[in-house]
């Protein structure tokens, strides 16, 4: 499959896109745009949000990552699905109760202005860096396998890429997301299931005989019990995926802005529940996808590609499914799921930091329709472009596999989010409001420095994701000590 025959199957699909776009963007509200008019059926929003969360992160840095962690993401995974329950019976009853655009207008509600505009920042940062760490991957795919072919430069790709996910978002917003999303998971799943049939096929395996493999046994390692200063040990990669979870989906606008489309409460957590249990499942699949390409490139001699002369694990799948003789089938389903994949996630990072923007920081749910339909579509440029910039840049800082990345990015940022709001859910006080902005950069500089700090400092011990928690923590008690006393008159009041 040749450069051009790429181009040509991602302009069809995008053709596809953009007539969902037209038939869900008709109306052009803002109600439409941030809420799809509470009107999504809650089993299409599941479906689409298995592709959300997966992305185009899952879909190639997952199966990279097995040589070098075999199973252990499943232990993050498994701590994801409690993480979900989390956010079905405990979040979402706060935000429908409220009955929020931005859920971080919980925060101004509960503790007071700055508050509000501490979380909304948290998020910002949070889903600028989670959306371009996504794009940078399909980016460097499409450029390594299709416009390197033409000279075209990195920065012309991500263009290319940011441009088309605008074009059919300006207008619908979520409301065409959540339909699009589902398209692009049914091309995901089907890309993977098709991608391990043949792979296996021209293995003369059998699924059962993968399974039951000596081969897959060398991949396979799931639990990590011996260590508990290593990175991935199992309570540390437990609770890590938990929190990862609350706050990446619980606290965050992006994924919650989909659940907020559900026409009740009730069908919101059915949503929750039901995408919980399949993400579990499909991300196994994922995992054996990886331990598969690895079998397959140890026994055809396919050596990792190289990205400016280093091997990069994140390109493995694509080499295999591009390059390796396996046919255009798996060729064309790869670059579709691929495509799917990446997408399904940045248009609505795109959606959700436009409607974050527009609620949070530009107060337009004040001001009148027009006025505030101008505003949205002057932000959603304005996101458009921040986001090649800034993916543009991780070409050049970027050193890690890019699940690891975004993973340890979210220890930093979603801290202040996890902390204000188990604050708020959990206790009773008020705050000192303006205090708050000085607890969360406090807390974040202290997480930073323990993540620098060299393994002998702690007798070995080296941190993972349970950075996130502990931020949340430091931030809990950092609010704890800014809390007001109870007067008097407060408390014959409360009684």
């Amino acid at each position: 499959m040749n450069a051009s025959h790429i181009l040509i199957l991602i302009s069809g699909y995008f053709v596809l896109l953009l007539i969902i776009s037209y038939f869900t963007g008709k109306n052009d509200t803002n109600e439409d745009f941030f809420k799809a008019g509470k009107q999504s059926p809650w089993y299409l929003v599941a479906f689409g949000m298995v592709g959300a969360s997966l992305s185009g992160v899952t879909f190639i840095s997952v199966p990279g990552w097995v040589d070098a962690s075999q199973f252990s993401y499943m232990q993050v995974v498994f701590g994801y699905f409690l993480g979900y329950m989390v956010t079905a019976f405990v979040l979402l009853p706060i935000y429908y109760k409220q009955n929020v655009t931005s859920i971080y207008q919980y925060l101004d509600d509960r503790f007071g202005f700055v508050s509000y505009k501490v979380g909304a920042i948290s998020f910002f940062i949070s889903r600028v860096l989670g959306a371009a760490f996504r794009l940078f991957l399909v980016a460097i795919v499409l450029q390594q396998f299709v416009f390197d072919a033409w000279n075209v430069p990195f920065e012309i790709t991500v263009i290319l890429s940011i441009l088309l996910i605008w074009i059919y978002t300006f207008k619908g917003g979520i409301k065409t997301i959540v339909w699009t999303d589902t398209l692009q998971t049914l091309f995901m799943l089907v890309s993977v299931g098709l991608s391990m049939y043949f792979i296996l096929d021209k293995m003369n395996w059998t699924f059962i005989e993968f399974i039951n493999s000596k081969e897959l046994g060398q991949y396979s390692k799931t639990f990590f019990t011996d260590d508990l200063s290593s990175k991935n040990h199992l309570v540390k990669s437990f609770l890590g995926g938990m929190f990862i979870t609350i706050c990446m989906t619980g606290l965050d606008q992006d994924m919650m802005q989909k659940n907020l489309t559900c026409r009740n409460l009730g069908e919101a957590q059915k949503n929750m529940v039901s995408f919980s249990i399949v993400l579990v499942v499909v991300t196994f699949v994922f995992m054996l996808l990886g331990a598969l390409l690895f079998i397959y490139a140890d026994a055809h001699n396919i050596a990792l590609p190289l990205m400016d002369g280093s091997p990069k694990s994140d390109l493995l799948f694509p080499e295999i499914a591009l390059n390796s003789g396996l046919g255009i089938t798996v060729a064309v389903t790869f670059m579709l799921g691929l495509i799917a994949a990446a997408y399904s996630s940045a248009d609505s990072a795109l959606t959700s930091l436009t409607t974050s923007f527009c609620i949070d920081f530009l107060n337009t749910e004040k001001k009148s329709e027009y006025i505030a339909k101008k505003t949205r579509r002057i932000t959603h440029i304005g996101m458009s472009v921040l986001l090649i910039l800034v993916v543009i840049s991780f070409k050049y800082i970027l050193d890690k596999n890019v699940i690891d990345g975004l993973l340890t990015v979210a220890s930093y940022t979603y801290g202040p989010l996890l902390g204000l709001f188990s604050f708020g859910i959990f206790t009773k006080h008020q705050i000192k409001d303006n205090y708050v902005w000085i607890v969360a950069l406090v807390c974040v500089s202290i997480i930073l420095i323990l993540a620098k700090l060299p393994s002998d400092y702690f007798g070995g011990y080296i941190f993972g994701y349970e950075l996130l928690p502990m931020n949340g923590l430091l931030t809990f008690v950092g609010l704890w000590l800014i809390r007001k006393k109870k007067t008097t008159a407060n408390i014959s009041d409360i009684a």
